[in-house]
């Protein structure tokens, strides 16, 4: 359905503020929508839409009132009805929004508690959400794989979000909750006075059918190609970050390796997990036990101050695995493919207009069909390195005497896992936005890292595992 226009009176940030501290004072919250999702009607969107319903007014959720937004509201509608299919679809208001009008945003938001923006690639059309967001004082998560976006997010938008109490947190799909909370899972294997030096995360798709990438994910590709440089020059503006310390020799890791522990052929990603990942790493060196909570309870402090300390950084990098060769050759193709193109204009029309062509048929501008999403699974791979007590590495002894292996698993990345991942972090913010700091923007897994999201998302299809420790002493 497309709601009337809906008036309500005009809040400042202070204003907003002084409402989000009664809302956590369990007083009653002045917002018309728990959540907006804004891009409902894209690939993602619509899984995104699809899962929420599941949720929706059911007596556990926390999600009570749910809005549509974006530019076409008509095909909206169309999302809903296939969200909620076979039933009707339920009477959730749908509104028009665009990131070029930005006081239909801003409108819009000042409204909502929480913004879900499924709309890429962001580096185009994300930056006018965070600034309304940031402006309104709501909070905001995505779907974002896109380092340049996040960073220059927190350059732009960090002190505005933290005056008006809008907490901005990117990359809150399978870029980058399992590489944040995996690396998290998997530290804590390390029992002191064991430490790792080293994680490598390898990222096994499987599938009983072929099936084709998102292109929104190619196209981002193709683009952060496009604008290496400007995240270079973005960072050489910048303070350079804290530096964890991190017992043993510096690593780095092979480009392409075959993993025998695994039984994989495995090839190095330009992936955004390992600088999601490390930005956790340097806000944990700034705050070792953790960020506090706006009115945090007693038991998420103590729970915070316990966890971080058992949560030590080390060298970390993504691969993407395959049992066969065939699929690293392919991945080695796009990428180059990418990399020769993606530099100069006619090249970028030539990699939009033929994504099947460049990626060995690995992107398709039809996306894959929901049969073929439905048969498909990840396995992320944890295998770090490092000593069964820190003291030898302190002592000079480098070579690492310890492997741990861990897992993450769940359903196919781009579409189910996404999905149940964004839904659950919203969950947790909705639920425990107490616990949470009052604002500014930050990568996934400081602020979740305390939380039971792990919790959430296992009992929700994503599983973490303990597989297997030993001595590599010879």
């Amino acid at each position: 359905m497309l709601s009337p226009p809906l008036f309500s009176e005009r809040r400042t940030p202070i204003d907003r503020n002084i409402s989000f501290l009664a809302m956590a004072s369990e007083s009653s919250p002045w917002w018309d929508f728990d959540i907006v999702i804004f891009g409902a009607s894209g690939f993602t969107g619509r899984y995104v839409l699809r899962e929420a319903l599941k949720f929706l007014s059911t007596p556990t959720s926390p999600l009570k009132t749910l809005a549509l937004a974006g530019r076409n509201p008509s095909k909206i509608s169309e999302a809903l009805a296939w969200a909620a299919s076979p039933s009707s679809p339920p009477p959730i208001p749908i509104f028009y929004a665009d990131v070029s009008d930005s006081s239909s945003l801003l409108t819009l938001f000042e409204r909502t508690r929480l913004v879900l923006n499924c709309v890429g690639p962001f580096r185009l059309y994300g930056n006018p959400v965070v600034a309304a967001c940031a402006e309104a004082g709501t909070d905001y998560l995505d779907i974002c794989g896109e380092p340049e976006f996040m960073e220059r997010m927190e350059v732009e938008y960090h002190e505005r979000a933290k005056m008006t109490g809008s907490l901005v947190i990117s990359a809150c799909g399978f870029d980058s909750i399992p590489a944040e909370m995996g690396f998290i899972f998997h530290s804590r294997q390390w029992e002191s006075p064991a430490a790792a030096n080293r994680v490598e995360a390898y990222v096994v798709l499987e599938s009983e059918r072929s099936i084709v990438g998102n292109i929104g994910t190619y196209m981002s590709a193709v683009l952060g190609v496009a604008n290496a440089s400007s995240l270079q020059e973005l960072r050489r503006s910048r303070p350079k970050r804290a530096r964890p310390q991190i017992p043993g020799p510096p690593f780095k890791p092979k480009s392409i390796e075959r993993q025998k522990s695994l039984g994989l052929w495995a090839l190095k990603l330009p992936s955004a997990d390992a600088i999601v990942v490390r930005r956790t790493f340097a806000a944990l060196t700034k705050n070792p036990q953790g960020l506090q909570g706006v009115i945090e309870s007693v038991e998420h402090k103590v729970k915070r101050r316990q966890l971080w300390p058992t949560v030590k950084p080390a060298h970390f990098a993504v691969k993407i695995g395959s049992k066969s060769p065939w699929a690293i050759i392919r991945f080695i193709f796009t990428g180059f493919f990418i990399g020769l193109f993606g530099t100069f204009a006619f090249g970028r029309k030539l990699l939009l207009r033929f994504p099947g062509l460049f990626s060995l048929g690995w992107f398709s501008k039809r996306g894959p069909t929901e049969e073929e999403v439905n048969s498909a699974t990840f396995k992320m791979w944890f295998v770090g390195q490092g000593y069964s007590d820190v003291k030898l590495a302190a002592e000079g002894k480098t070579k690492p005497d310890t492997e741990i292996i861990t897992r993450v698993s769940g359903p196919e990345i781009g579409y189910l896992a996404t999905s149940i991942i964004l839904i659950q972090c919203a969950f947790i913010v909705l639920s425990q936005r107490k616990n949470l700091p009052n604002g500014g923007v930050y990568p996934p897994g400081i602020i979740f890292g305390a939380t039971d999201l792990q919790e959430q998302l296992q009992a929700n299809g994503i599983s973490f595992d303990f597989i297997s420790k030993r001595s590599l002493r010879q």
